[in-house]
């Protein structure tokens, strides 16, 4: 707690800690919402998990705000934006930013891996059949979609801001465009051509963050701070120019409105009349999945979220001013990727348990039975996480924030960037093997043998640019 408060006292005047409680709120209502609708049951004699949405098709219209990854990749576009600002001030690289942002990523889903292939590892050699090992591992990994997805436009930042400077709010609206165009294809052929969904939606989302940033950058800028930021002379100009090519981001109560209502009708467009579901998460027998990979439909339900966020925002900033939320809200964030990292694991380790122990409820979905054991099976759900966090969460909350940068040869800084893109190819490639490994394969690890050793090269890679001269001066 006097870590929190000395955190909370040295909070700069001008941080945007509303972008910190969207980020806290998201991520526990993930947390939540998967443990919510996860129905347990028991398939060949063994315990089995899978969403109750299916048979709860009042619920569908809740995933419109249940649905809240569009709200990480908002907050991660504009953290992002300014990280990469201030690092530009300082006068560091693209790469040096690359490789620092993944430390905050990477070494939590590092020590997931390696702790779920231990135990697999162990299962296994005590006579586990590798089939049933891989489908336990593939459930606790199921947040790995998330994070293909997301360090995927980490990587991309440097020029997609870029792109954003020049172009502002033209480019999430051609990545819009081109989602459906993807959506098209799933619809008439080819499906193939729906597959760029998967960075094209979420980039569109990560791109609104970064005009959210420029726009608070330019309202919070006093005269004579454009040099001291680097700034261009017609930054201010350029934030607020009218039409697709401004920066900034309209934050006032009536783009939020207008953002608002404008949305849903789209939405409700889109999902009565037109061919989409309702539903925002992913339901077994759709034709469609509106969020693998993002549709048109989610697009739309994010439009209609940043309404919301921004009818909120001022708000919510008179209250995180008190110590006590925002100290709260800083508890979060320290460990907010070990939270999501570590949630489902939670429920595979209590299921086990309560499986070993012969009393794991198993009530039809719906029924007033499995209606009462929500509550306990919530409240048990966080004990459990809750000593994850305890035994994992110092991973992530002691990674440090990299000091400043200095200059350096156009040569370091191409080598630099090599390794850092190479370092970042790894990592997805293992991540992205992973996720599309059949839940069924035989996996003595758990996790396919060359998505974890593409993996850990990435990460190691990344890891020496970190440590080494170049990662422990910054000479960039």
């Amino acid at each position: 707690m006097h870590r929190l408060r000395q955190l909370a006292q040295r909070t700069p005047p001008g941080r945007e800690r509303y972008i910190d409680l969207l980020r806290a709120l998201a991520i526990t209502m993930v947390v939540l919402g998967h443990w919510g609708v996860t129905a347990i049951g028991y398939d060949d004699g063994r315990p089995a998990g899978h969403s109750a949405l299916a048979d709860l098709r009042w619920a569908w219209p809740l995933t419109w705000v249940a649905q809240v990854m569009p709200v990480f990749f908002l907050v991660g576009g504009y953290a992002n934006a300014a990280s990469l600002a201030a690092r530009r001030r300082r006068g560091g690289s693209a790469a040096g930013w690359l490789v620092d942002r993944s430390a905050r990523l990477v070494r939590p889903t590092t020590v997931l891996l390696l702790v779920l292939a231990a135990g697999a590892a162990i299962a296994t050699l005590r006579g586990a059949d590798a089939t049933q090992v891989r489908a336990v591992v593939w459930f606790a990994t199921i947040p790995l979609w998330f994070l293909v997805a997301y360090v995927a436009v980490v990587a991309l930042t440097p020029p997609m801001y870029a792109l954003h400077r020049r172009f502002g709010l033209a480019v999430p609206v051609a990545l819009v465009v081109l989602v459906a165009l993807g959506d098209l294809g799933r619809l008439v052929g080819p499906a193939a051509l729906a597959d760029g969904n998967y960075l094209f939606g979420w980039l569109a989302v990560h791109q609104l963050g970064f005009a959210w940033f420029d726009a608070t950058r330019a309202a919070t800028r006093r005269p004579g701070d454009a040099a001291e930021a680097g700034a261009t002379a017609g930054d201010a100009a350029a934030a607020g120019t009218r039409g697709l090519l401004r920066r900034g981001l309209p934050l006032s109560r009536r783009a939020g409105t207008v953002l608002l209502g404008g949305a849903l009708v789209a939405l409700v467009l889109l999902t009565a009349v037109g061919p989409y579901p309702v539903a925002m998460l992913h339901v077994p027998g759709e034709r469609l999945d509106n969020a693998a990979p993002p549709s048109l439909a989610l697009m739309a339900a994010a439009a209609a979220q940043l309404g919301l966020i921004l009818l909120l925002r001022r708000p919510a900033g008179r209250w995180l001013r008190r110590s006590g939320p925002w100290q709260a809200v800083l508890a979060v964030n320290a460990v907010v990727l070990t939270l999501f990292l570590w949630h489902l694991t939670a429920a595979v380790l209590l299921v086990g348990l309560l499986d070993a122990l012969g009393v794991l409820p198993t009530p039809p979905v719906g029924s007033a039975a499995w209606w009462a054991w929500r509550v306990p099976w919530l409240l048990a759900l966080a004990a459990v996480l809750a000593v994850l966090v305890a035994v994992f969460g110092p991973v992530e909350a002691r990674t440090r924030r990299p000091p400043a940068t200095g200059p350096a040869g156009a040569g370091g800084r191409r080598l630099r960037a090599g390794l850092a893109v190479a370092g970042y190819a790894g990592v997805l490639a293992g991540l992205l093997l992973n996720s599309l490994a059949p839940k069924t394969a035989p996996e003595p690890l758990g996790l396919p043998a060359p998505a974890l050793v593409a993996y850990l090269a990435g990460a190691g890679l990344l890891r020496l640019l970190r440590s080494g001269p170049a990662g422990r001066h910054r000479p960039e």
